[in-house]
């Protein structure tokens, strides 16, 4: 690829010629986002330890090719809490994606639509739930955060179900979002423009009054922080599959699956939540043990090619999510670009399934991959 020019573009109107595969969306998408903004999607929280542990965790597998395999009937179609997809790769909720483009989740939908895959949108999106609902398509989630008052938390979840969303996902894992310190350097600041279209009109997160002895972390941030009370409330509330993001501990797997959620997505909110978090990859062989073969589990966090989508699937995971990639090909060509990156992501998944010999994605278990004896745990 031609290096990459620091500035901020216009999204092209076209697939640029120097894309090869899915990650070059990344080192592109310098050209097109403006530096803080590129450093704030790129970074996570605190020093960027669990960002890099989520990369750094594919590269200890290896995937066995076999031989004389028979794959011409091949497909990439899946079953997950209960519907179906043509292919396993899911568009993960990202807040703000007019930070990459203008007309931010808008192009994101219309491109799921156009390469049959399952878009889920943010509580925090740009645009509202009901417009990103008419781009998106029949395969569409919507990625749910508890409100301060119950009736703001219900109002989203009816939106949803009016404008046709097929699953909740509910994330968990972020009460507390610490800043990235290379967003810091590199100054970013939220602009004025990104706001979360859905919460127009919503009560407002408030400040806390404590007394001098209590915490702001315990007393203050973590007390909106949602409870097991939450939780069943909410799954008593709709008919629609509820999914919990952000399980990384069997034990909390366990204890999900026990009060009736429909599935879990395994992840660390892509590093932005506690760093120094365990690579989302290391954990999922433990999850899906605790869980069972059976019960529906998603992965977050650090996909960046299809090898690494099928050793998610390999390792546990029924679908993957794609997050960063899905804005640094948004930056770059707007829907174009994301539909762009996740046929190529779709394309890389079924050349190693090809050459690994397996003819579905149900064929892919942890009998195809094997563990790297040079790379450090």
């Amino acid at each position: 690829m031609t290096p990459p020019l620091p500035g901020s573009q216009p999204p092209l109107g076209k697939i640029p010629a120097d894309i090869g595969c899915a990650a070059d969306y990344e080192v592109l998408a310098q050209r097109f986002m403006a530096a803080p903004s590129y450093d704030y999607v790129a970074g996570g929280s605190g020093r960027d330890l669990t960002v890099a542990a989520n990369l750094a965790a594919f590269a200890r597998w290896d995937i066995y090719p076999r031989l004389l395999r028979d794959v011409g009937a091949g497909h990439t179609g899946v079953a997950v809490a209960g519907q179906q997809f043509a292919h396993p790769i899911f568009l993960a909720p990202v807040a703000f994606q007019n930070l990459a483009h203008s007309a931010g989740e808008l192009q994101s939908a219309r491109a799921a639509h156009a390469v049959d895959s399952c878009m889920i949108s943010s509580t925090l999106s740009s645009c509202t739930l009901e417009d990103v609902a008419r781009g998106a398509g029949p395969q569409r989630w919507f990625q749910l955060y508890f409100q301060l008052r119950r009736e703001d938390t219900q109002d989203l979840l009816q939106r949803a179900v009016q404008a046709g969303y097929t699953a909740i996902v509910v994330t968990l894992d972020a009460p507390i979002q610490v800043p990235s310190k290379r967003a810091l350097r590199a100054g970013f600041r939220m602009p004025a423009d990104c706001v979360a279209a859905n919460l127009r009109g919503y009560a407002p997160a408030a400040t806390p009054s404590l007394a001098p002895e209590q915490s702001r972390i315990f007393q203050g941030i973590m007390r909106s922080a949602p409870s097991w009370d939450d939780l069943r409330w909410l799954l008593a509330q709709t008919t629609l599959p509820v999914l919990v993001k952000g399980v990384l501990h069997p034990d909390d797997a366990i204890a999900l699956r026990a009060i009736g959620v429909a599935g879990l997505v395994v992840s660390n909110h892509g590093g932005r939540t506690l760093d120094g978090a365990p690579a989302s990859l290391d954990v999922l062989p433990a999850i899906r043990a605790a869980c069972g073969p059976a019960f529906p589990l998603l992965f977050d966090g650090g996909i960046r090619s299809g090898a690494d989508v099928f050793k998610a699937l390999a390792l546990g995971a029924d679908a993957v999510l794609v997050g960063r990639l899905q804005i640094y090909a948004l930056s770059v060509a707007g829907a174009l670009g994301v539909a762009h990156m996740l046929k190529l992501l779709r394309e890389e998944l079924e050349v190693c399934m090809a050459l690994a010999g397996c003819a579905t994605v149900g064929e892919i278990d942890s009998g195809t991959l094997l563990r790297r004896q040079d790379v450090p745990c």
